[in-house]
């Protein structure tokens, strides 16, 4: 009979949080990015409507975000003007056409988005205290830093190409 050293058990905890830490910072970028401008497009901020034109950056943070795109949207063809008839007779008067104001979203729709809102917030508070714990409280401080700023460069690289 050999006696042999009982084996250690795998220490299945250990090795998920150092999963979880090398995938959240490889991540958190995008997290960042996606409930940031997610959190603009609850009111559509990066869409124009009457009376308001969205900053450019927003227009390229929402393609982004919807299409992986980072460029402005080009713009429509505006369709042919119809001939303009000269023969009318010049006493007809035009009534300058108003159009009918938006009825006001329903309650529920403006409750849902402010807590879509709070909650887009309350994950970019969230993901930034993940990376802040990965990056300086982790023992793998080190490989933790890499892998976040690969989670910053890749994404760009990927948009270059």
């Amino acid at each position: 009979m050999t006696d042999t050293a009982p084996r250690k058990p795998i220490a299945w905890p250990m090795l998920i949080r150092q999963a979880h830490l090398f995938l959240g910072m490889i991540i958190a970028p995008s997290i960042l990015l996606f409930a940031i401008t997610g959190g603009l497009q609850i009111f559509r901020l990066q869409e124009s409507h009457e009376g308001y034109t969205p900053p450019p950056i927003l227009e390229k943070l929402g393609r982004m975000h919807m299409d992986q795109v980072y460029a402005l949207k080009k713009p429509k063809a505006q369709p042919a003007a119809a001939p303009v008839e000269t023969a009318a007779p010049a006493t007809v008067a035009v009534e300058a056409i108003r159009p009918e104001p938006k009825p006001a979203p329903p309650l529920s729709k403006l409750l849902l988005q402010w807590f879509f809102t709070l909650v887009a917030v309350g994950l970019v508070l969230s993901t930034l205290l993940g990376m802040w714990m990965g990056a300086m409280v982790s023992r793998s401080r080190v490989t933790a830093r890499w892998l976040l700023l690969a989670g910053f460069v890749l994404p760009v690289l990927m948009l270059l190409v």
